[in-house]
């Protein structure tokens, strides 16, 4: 998970919402009919009603035009649970340097991440894993722009899953709360606010994981949550 920033440049909720943009009724239609049965039709189908699945990498930075995959973690919430017995867990190989600072913040080394798969590969295999399914994350936008260029060179076309994000949810019902306050949306206090601990904190499991929790704690919670964005 990407948090090199203060609290004070957390995004606002409207940032956090439009974590990517929405593809239309249409689009789809077109796209299943293009697709047919081939190998992408399995992410066209209706997304499985009550499961998310909470994704999260690390990065060699900030930059998705210019930085590249570390690691990419997917875990199923449904039924109340985050499975962790069902995760999708890879580490990718890289093919520049990236310098100290990337690797005080996530602890994986240049020899460690040489021992990757090919992104190509990791991506490939993550597409087929999480099928239609809805997509979570904290700050996803980025996590989606980071795939993006990869999942349109395999499958012609932008991943079209719904998606939730949890930055934006817990603002939302923040706002609701307290409606003349800010919202802090900083990880740690959406965490902590939820009474969900931090695990494996700056590691993609670890990361998915703990925001599977949040969600899960959210909905707990009382009130209406937001809805997810289709895909």
């Amino acid at each position: 998970m990407r948090c090199w920033w203060s609290r004070s440049s957390a995004p606002t909720c409207a940032r956090a919402s439009t974590c990517a943009t929405s593809m239309g009724p249409l689009r789809r239609w077109w796209l299943r009919r293009r697709a047919g049965n081939g190998e992408w039709a399995c992410l066209l189908g209706p997304a499985r009603p009550g499961e998310w699945v909470s994704l999260d990498m690390e990065t060699t930075g900030l930059d998705p035009r210019r930085d590249q995959i570390l690691s990419l973690a997917a875990v199923p919430v449904r039924d109340g649970r985050v499975l962790v017995s069902e995760r999708f867990e890879r580490r990718i190989r890289v093919h520049r340097a990236f310098g100290i600072e990337s690797i005080r913040h996530h602890r994986i080394t240049p020899q460690e991440a040489a021992s990757g798969v090919a992104v190509t590969e990791a991506v490939r295999e993550f597409l087929h894993w999480l099928q239609g399914r809805t997509l979570l994350g904290y700050h996803l936008s980025f996590d989606l722009a980071m795939l993006a260029p990869h999942v349109r060179a395999l499958t012609g076309f932008a991943l079209p899953n719904p998606r939730v994000e949890l930055a934006a949810a817990y603002a939302a019902r923040a706002r609701r709360a307290q409606p003349n306050a800010p919202p802090n949306l900083d990880f740690q206090h959406i965490a902590d606010s939820l009474g969900v601990p931090v695990l494996a904190r700056h590691s993609a499991l670890g990361d998915a994981v703990t925001v599977g929790l949040c969600w899960l704690a959210l909905q707990g919670s009382s009130g209406p949550l937001p809805g997810a964005d289709r895909g």
